[in-house]
């Protein structure tokens, strides 16, 4: 019997795309493949991330894809997934440059700022014109968001910032930092608490701000990952996101770039099934094809399962958020397991590759690669391990 599935989507769950989502969907592969992935394999060599690419993204709508209003694409939650799925096709670090711009920096400012800050920055950050990065990150500070020891003093109609942050995207070119930073109004007073942290869109180009590229990456190499330094930057009071108080400011923004993840690493998982399903049917080994052997096909029956899996609760996530009814738990679990899927695929790609698999022009390595970064960030499974247990037995074992 012939075969027609389509391995890279067997259950066929693009035809129930939007027409909005398909029409994304397109172009977004059509720039991957012709514009981003002739360049891949040197901008991984170079560890690099050219500027141009932001009003590309722009243009494809992959910024702040969910905010309606002030020139925002305001599109429904399968367009942002699948737009995050195709970008992250081509590399982890072209989704992550968008997820920072699109899904934290936008989020910040679109769920927390004034109408004057929306206006004045939103309309250009979602074409790409206007860069950010999101300062929560510190070399101290990761699972413990809360713990930041990065301070904001009031002084007269200013406050100062200091501190460090670190594993930020974007950050070296960024236009507006937002940086999340613990209000030290009255040091006489008790330890501040988590609920002193507050958000400021941090003008890079003020004295005291510092941003430099991490080096030694063996992971998001295709991408502009930074550490921050805040020597006493002064920023108007008016620099304060006013909404955002305490750690549910910053959570938000990651859910909303975690639910990016969840659709971003089908992408990786896809990349790695189709060059390691067209490597097993070219290759022949001991006068046979290596699609024919049985081993050979036990690895692509489990890479395409665990494939349709992240397919089905992303789509599932998907149909949660539009309705308004995803929860914080929700993401973590689609988080967690489409990004262990991801990595299993991944593996058993680069092994079917044989030695060729270790070679950077081919993806598999490399998005085995990425995906060990895309395992800590924004959660690792430890946890979103315990957001589940939290969410089942209502029990919070963070501490």
């Amino acid at each position: 019997m012939a075969v027609e599935q389509n391995p890279l989507d067997f259950l066929d769950l693009d035809s129930g795309l939007p027409p909005e989502a398909v029409a994304a969907r397109d172009a977004t592969r059509e720039w991957v493949r012709s514009t981003f992935m002739p360049n891949v394999t040197r901008h991984w060599r170079n560890c690099e991330f050219p500027r141009e690419y932001f009003a590309a993204l722009g243009e494809l709508n992959a910024f702040g894809t969910n905010i309606h209003g002030h020139h925002c694409p305001g599109l429904d939650a399968f367009t942002y997934g699948v737009i995050m799925r195709e970008l992250e096709r081509g590399d982890t670090g072209l989704r992550t440059c968008a997820s920072v711009q699109g899904s934290l920096a936008m989020t910040a400012v679109n769920e927390f700022g004034t109408e004057e800050q929306k206006a004045r920055l939103l309309p250009d950050m979602a074409a790409g014109k206007h860069l950010s990065c999101f300062g929560l990150t510190e070399p101290g500070h990761g699972s413990n968001p809360g713990g930041m020891t990065t301070t904001a003093r009031r002084d007269g109609d200013t406050y100062v910032l200091s501190g460090e942050k670190k594993w930020i995207g974007n950050a070296t070119v960024a236009d507006t930092a937002v940086i999340w930073a613990k209000i030290d109004d009255a040091p006489d007073t008790q330890p501040m608490s988590s609920k002193s942290i507050r958000g400021f869109l941090v003008d890079t180009s003020l004295p005291g701000y510092e941003a430099s590229l991490i080096e030694g990456r063996m992971s998001l190499r295709v991408g502009l990952t930074a550490h921050i330094k805040l020597s006493d930057v002064r920023v108007p009071v008016d620099a304060m996101l006013p909404g955002a108080i305490g750690l549910r400011g910053p959570l938000t923004c990651l859910d909303q770039a975690r639910y990016g993840i969840c659709w971003g690493v089908i992408g990786s998982a896809m990349a790695c099934l189709e060059e390691s399903l067209g490597y097993a049917k070219e290759r022949e080994i001991f006068d046979r094809s290596l699609a024919s052997f049985q081993l050979t096909q036990d690895k692509l029956a489990k890479m395409l399962i665990d494939l349709t899996r992240m397919q089905l609760v992303a789509s599932r996530l998907s149909s949660l958020k539009d309705a308004g009814t995803l929860h914080p738990a929700q993401i973590s679990l689609g988080k967690v397991s489409n990004v262990e899927a991801a990595m299993n695929i991944a593996r058993l790609s680069r092994e079917l590759l044989g030695g060729i698999g270790i070679c950077d022009d081919r993806a598999s390595f490399r998005h085995l690669c990425n995906l060990e970064s895309v395992a800590t960030y924004e959660g690792t499974r430890d946890i979103h391990h315990l957001v589940l247990g939290h969410a089942m037995t209502g029990h919070d074992a963070f501490r």
